[in-house]
């Protein structure tokens, strides 16, 4: 079992599970190190601060659980950035203070609306929801690019009113080419999230037809992370994750520690 790096607990304003037990379930299941990556998404329009991490009892906790389980379990704490070009000052100024083994870097808001709800495409047609959101992507990365990897590149297909059914990295290659090509260039990894198996799009998010282009265009960090909220979905389908990595000529994955990336070969 790999490491899981992209995990939500009670820290985040959609989760409920409590930090010792992901780690007990990580313990469980023969996983050697797990990364907290609570969400982090200031002024979100729908939660407000339940967004809003109390990084003092974040890290409070952390410490407490890190000593604890120290002869069992490797634990590392990180947080998922949620992007907005308005935000860039605030985010640089906040890694600056807390001492994150790991960031990852997503696009949740499209112009103040999360596809996650429905009136997101209910103001705009399938197709064109897909690639504003792609070009929201890039105008953060653009704005601000100081994470170590962008989150679930494809996160909209997932709430999609036909999902993936007529969603190809083809269709939309122009603006995720230019995506790509933005991180590699600043030095931003990308992220194989198993969740899209979780939201039965039968692919990981990105879609591996991403995730070998990516590899072609010269990238070459890339974490594998669950998205888990709740426990039955640490770990989820990761040898699947190892052999799509393979596919897709990668002969290694990253962890990242003190924000610096460590590979590991599979």
């Amino acid at each position: 079992m790999i490491c899981d790096l992209h995990l939500h607990s009670n820290f985040s304003g959609d989760s409920n599970t409590p930090m010792e037990l992901i780690v007990k379930q990580a313990i469980f299941l023969g996983i050697d190190i797990i990364c907290f990556t609570d969400h982090q998404d200031t002024d979100n329009p729908y939660d407000g601060e339940l967004f809003e991490i109390d990084f003092e009892l974040y890290f409070k906790e952390f410490e407490t659980l890190k000593k604890l389980y120290s002869d069992r379990i490797e634990l590392l704490i990180g947080m998922e950035l949620g992007l907005q070009t308005r935000l860039a000052k605030r985010h640089s100024d906040m890694l600056k203070k807390y001492p994150f083994d790991f960031v990852i870097g997503s696009n949740h808001l499209i112009n103040g609306l999360d596809p996650y709800f429905p009136e997101y495409f209910q103001t705009r047609k399938e197709s064109a929801g897909y690639q504003e959101y792609f070009e929201s992507i890039l105008s953060n990365i653009n704005a601000f690019s100081e994470f170590d990897v962008f989150g679930h590149l494809d996160y909209v297909i997932r709430y999609g009113p036909n999902k993936n059914k007529f969603y190809s990295y083809k269709k939309y290659a122009d603006i995720i080419d230019e995506i790509l090509k933005t991180l590699i260039q600043k030095q931003v990894g990308l992220e194989l999230n198993t969740g899209g198996f979780k939201y039965g799009l039968g692919h990981p998010n990105p879609h591996e037809d991403i995730l070998k282009r990516y590899k072609e265009l010269g990238g070459e960090i890339i974490t594998i992370g669950s998205d888990a909220h709740t426990i039955e979905y640490i770990g989820h389908e990761f040898n699947r994750a190892i052999s799509i990595l393979k596919q897709c000529g990668f002969k290694h994955y990253n962890i990242f520690k003190n924000r610096e990336p460590e590979y590991i070969l599979i």
